[in-house]
């Protein structure tokens, strides 16, 4: 799943896939907004850890769970 992060300050967004579902991906955002965290954290498909300050977020955009079709026939 795609997920894009808007800073604060910056003019590039951080996207990473995630193997995450929406909502643990929505919890962990939720966490870290009400302040239980103070950091959101999240982990990519290739095991990188992405940690952003909870008072430097912008957004959070989480993308729709779909299955990528496979293939050359796939459309």
């Amino acid at each position: 799943m795609e997920v894009k992060i808007g800073v604060q300050h910056s003019n590039r967004e951080l996207v990473l896939e995630s193997g995450q579902s929406a909502s643990e991906i929505e919890q962990a955002v939720g966490d870290a907004f009400s302040g239980k965290e103070g950091l959101l954290a999240l982990t990519d498909d290739k095991g990188r850890r992405i940690i952003v300050p909870a008072d430097r977020l912008a957004y959070v955009e989480i993308g729709a769970e779909t299955v990528r079709p496979v293939g050359f026939g796939a459309s």
